[in-house]
């Protein structure tokens, strides 16, 4: 009998994300979410999200991102393991076009990511909070 397979390493649950963000699949990338995952926004302008906490209010908040960013690529990705094997810190750049616009998207990311089990437990997104500003990329319903 073989053993049971142990969980998708950090590095790979995120790669896989990312292609399935490149997929537009957002309930697959939701899935990859634990049921208490906690997503971090600590730069988001006012009226943005700052924290989600649990797999429906993430998949709330990213369900309409493909409407809004038609994503392309994510060059210049590097992976950070940490001292912490569960936690890795992630640099890219997610690059592509606003639907609303078609002007291009260009965004430089800092992530710091937890998996716990195969699963994203913690996502502390530090993006620009300027991009924001320009139109077509309000996906969240802000207030602004």
């Amino acid at each position: 009998m073989s053993a049971p397979a142990s969980p998708a390493s950090p590095v790979d649950v995120y790669r896989h994300s990312l292609r399935l963000l490149l997929d537009k699949n957002i309930p697959a990338w939701v899935g990859l979410w634990a049921e208490d995952g906690v997503m971090e926004f600590p730069f988001a302008p006012q009226g943005w999200p700052r924290r989600l906490e649990g797999k429906e209010a993430i998949a709330a908040y990213m369900r309409p991102y493909p409407d809004h960013i038609d994503l392309h690529d994510f060059p210049d990705l590097r992976i950070h393991q940490t001292a912490e094997p569960e936690t890795i810190v992630v640099e890219m750049r997610g690059v592509g076009r606003l639907v609303e616009t078609d002007s291009p998207y260009d965004m430089t990311y800092i992530a710091v990511v937890t998996v716990q089990d195969g699963l994203i437990a913690s996502y502390r997104d530090y993006w620009n909070p300027l991009a924001a500003l320009e139109p077509g990329t309000d996906f969240t319903g802000s207030s602004r």
